[in-house]
């Protein structure tokens, strides 16, 4: 694999040093996921580790229906899976490919033998670990306690952010999955934020006309998710 094409995207992968990054690149393989894609299913073996390059992750808490509400969105920023690098592990959520994009995947063993040999590596998974958590738990909190258009325009930003685009391609059908509402909650928000000037919404398609009229509606946790983001790579 083009190493310099690993360290220019994924932000993980970029962090490691040369020969740290070398343990890993001889194993990695791009492939595309389509929009809808489960990478990862509630209860099963890690298999895989991800590491998107553009697109978007989602990670859901799932019930016993199969319903399941998002806990976490990963961009290039991170990885899905990491934690299979100190053993094997089971999944606890769903991982689903929410925006279409590249991903760089490498088998659960190999990670686990490049942990074994990377002190470097270890010490980012276990810092990169730390913050998910908190974003969890911060997402868990929003889940709870703010209203559905707080959080609608809380998604959209950090989607936004994680495609580098405006133009987003999603159903409401697929964002009331992830937010945890029925789409008939999700419709009149949309028009009333169309309305309002600051997206405009065809099917299939929310394009962002006004990011900050956005980040005035948006709950703190936008802001508080960005931060934690930041925080992996401001400790290396």
């Amino acid at each position: 694999m083009d190493q310099q094409f690993t360290r220019g995207r994924n932000r993980l992968l970029g962090a490691l040093p040369p020969p740290d990054l070398a343990l890993l690149s001889p194993h990695l393989k791009d492939v595309n996921f389509e929009q809808g894609a489960v990478l990862l299913e509630a209860g099963n073996v890690i298999e895989q580790v991800y590491f998107p390059q553009n697109g978007m992750i989602s990670l859901l808490a799932v019930m016993r229906d199969g319903s399941g509400i998002e806990t976490a969105t990963i961009g290039r920023e991170g990885a899905v899976g990491v934690m299979a690098g100190f053993g094997s592990r089971s999944s606890a959520g769903r991982a689903v490919m929410q925006i279409a994009g590249d991903v760089s995947q490498i088998a659960a063993a190999k990670f686990r033998t490049a942990i074994e040999t990377s002190a470097a590596l270890r010490d980012l998974v276990v810092r990169y670990n730390d913050v998910q958590m908190a974003l969890v738990q911060q997402t868990a909190g929003c889940n709870a306690l703010h209203h559905v258009e707080k959080r609608f325009c809380r998604w959209l930003l950090q989607t936004r952010d994680r495609c580098e685009s405006d133009e987003i391609p999603l159903t409401q059908e697929f964002l009331a999955e992830m937010l945890g509402v029925q789409r008939t909650s999700v419709t009149p928000i949309a028009r009333n934020l169309q309305a309002a000037g600051l997206i405009k919404y065809r099917r299939g398609r929310i394009d962002i006309i006004d990011r900050a009229g956005l980040e005035s509606k948006s709950c703190e946790c936008y802001e508080s998710v960005r931060l934690k983001n930041e925080e992996t790579f401001l400790t290396i």
